[in-house]
């Protein structure tokens, strides 16, 4: 993307935007950031709803895994940032919505039926890729979250392994869990919730596996539960509400 395009996409999001929104981090807090985290611990960095040109002055610093909610926004955005970004979709994916990113989409974190795996390996297969997922495991006490519970986890891990010993699930590989804990102030229960999806990874990847769970309030319990893979976005971008976000169009 030539300075061009973003000077024309700063030009189109107006005076208001320019004095009103802004990232809330640093280089400095940046590495610092990665400095807590440690070195066996991957950043996503969550920016969902956030322009082009404040993710790109984050990838300036180095950063290149970048997570999504909406289809939509994440296939504008892949087409107009730099083709080195590893984009993860970290939100609820419909089947009908997985042919849209199937060509690029480094990690899909998640995966919580059997009829989403399916549909992911289908259409991956007619791309000739292999796509890494995770499966959602739902840890929290909400039952608005997705996942699958831990008899539906077990079910269909072991499918999927049965499968690959005979030469099916070509499209698609499974490499670990992915969790969101509870909205609450309750730290021991959130730690809890953490370790038990610590469990299960251990015991269905005791080779080790991605464990993706913490993100900006509880990432620290998760990495001390032994999450390797953290989802952070209002530590980066500012909380939700700061600024425009991101504007259908204007990329």
């Amino acid at each position: 993307m030539g300075l061009a395009h973003v000077s024309a996409v700063t030009a189109r999001i107006g005076i208001f935007a320019l004095n009103n929104f802004h990232m809330t981090i640093t280089i400095d807090n940046y590495r610092g950031l990665l400095g807590r985290l440690g070195t066996g611990v991957q950043l996503i960095a969550v920016s969902k709803t956030k322009l082009v040109p404040d993710i790109l002055e984050l990838y300036a610093m180095g950063q290149r895994d970048f997570g999504e909610n909406y289809v939509q926004e994440l296939v504008e955005k892949q087409r107009e940032l730099p083709a080195d970004i590893r984009w993860h979709f970290i939100g609820h994916l419909q089947t009908n919505k997985v042919k849209s990113l199937i060509s690029f989409v480094h990690l899909i974190h998640g995966v919580d039926s059997q009829r989403l795996l399916k549909e992911i390996d289908r259409q991956a297969g007619a791309k000739g890729r292999v796509v890494d997922v995770l499966l959602q495991v739902h840890i929290a006490k909400e039952e608005t979250k997705f996942g699958l519970d831990a008899g539906e986890l077990a079910s269909l891990i072991q499918e999927w392994k049965d499968g690959v010993a005979q030469g099916e699930w070509k499209g698609v590989r499974v490499r670990g869990l992915m969790g969101m804990s509870s909205n609450t102030a309750d730290a021991a229960g959130v730690r809890e919730e953490f370790r038990g999806l610590k469990v299960m990874l251990d015991r269905f990847f005791p080779e080790g596996g991605i464990l993706s769970m913490g993100m900006s309030g509880d990432y620290e319990i998760a990495i001390e539960e032994g999450s390797n893979m953290v989802r952070i976005g209002s530590l980066l971008f500012g909380q939700r509400g700061q600024g425009l976000g991101w504007l259908p169009g204007i990329m």
